[in-house]
């Protein structure tokens, strides 16, 4: 008998398995595709209308002329939705934990790595559809990047909900309560977002605050955002592309090492509750 492990077709079915577990949980929870919209909506049609008098804007990469500042904050938004998406999936992991559904998981004969990464995969799929309802949406509001930009932000979606979803990952491997993780997600969230490119370009920062730019350039967060932004014209960042891959396999990495039974947390939990 052939082991599960050794063919094509046993990864392919844990990973389908992983995958419409995740789907589930998806659909059955509706809230959660509707707060995703909620918060970049609020952005979008109430804050950027206020600021858009406040915040002028030069000609900025990619922008080839000037352009509106709910125009600017747009791929910052379609990040942020990527950033919740991310943390949210996490937090599943640190519910599996308390439940005992992790267990279950983790003593698949499969690599950590791969149950871990097919979960990432699911949980970044999730998070395309909601960006692609958002941007439908902000078409409406006069939101009109190039039309090949939206087949062209896709792969830069992928790297970046990754990196996002990796690092979640990588928080919830340390997280043992849900209460805890919620907390963790608000100290982690907010400061990625608000010290970002997301809301103002770093020409900006540089003027206000020499060190706030310094850690708005520092911040993974705001590649994943300029990744996006250059993708929505048709442009590659490569000084981001290459930052969001490394912070991805970092993220990664140091996830897959933590849920390592023989090494990371299950190493120095063991005898304690899952």
């Amino acid at each position: 008998m052939t082991h599960p492990t050794g063919s094509a077709r046993g990864w392919l079915t844990a990973f389908m398995g992983i995958s419409r577990r995740e789907t589930l949980r998806f659909i059955n929870q509706r809230g959660r595709f509707l707060a995703a919209l909620v918060r970049p909506l609020v952005w979008l049609f109430i804050f950027a209308a206020g600021f858009r008098a406040v915040l002028g804007l030069s000609i900025t990469p990619p922008y080839q002329t000037y352009v509106l500042y709910e125009v600017y904050v747009t791929p910052g938004l379609v990040a942020m939705i990527q950033l919740f998406n991310g943390m949210q999936s996490s937090l599943s992991m640190v519910y599996d934990r308390e439940t005992g559904a992790m267990r279950t998981l983790l003593v698949s004969p499969f690599p950590r790595w791969f149950l871990l990464g097919s979960k990432l995969i699911a949980g970044v799929i999730v998070s395309i559809i909601q960006v692609f309802t958002f941007l439908a949406i902000a078409w409406f509001w006069g939101i009109r990047p190039p039309v090949w930009g939206y087949v062209a932000v896709i792969p830069a979606l992928i790297v970046s909900g990754l990196m996002l979803g990796a690092m979640g990952l990588f928080l919830s491997s340390a997280i043992r309560q849900l209460e805890n993780f919620a907390g963790v997600m608000n100290f982690v969230i907010f400061p990625m977002f608000f010290a970002s490119s997301a809301l103002y370009p770093l020409w900006r920062m540089r003027e206000s605050s020499p060190l706030l730019h310094d850690i708005c350039a520092f911040n993974p967060f705001t590649h994943a955002v300029e990744l996006i932004r250059f993708a929505l014209y048709l442009q590659v960042n490569w000084t981001s592309l290459a930052v969001v891959m490394g912070c991805l396999a970092g993220f990664f990495g140091a996830a897959a090492f933590m849920y390592d039974p023989q090494k990371g947390l299950w190493a120095r939990r063991k005898g304690g509750p899952a």
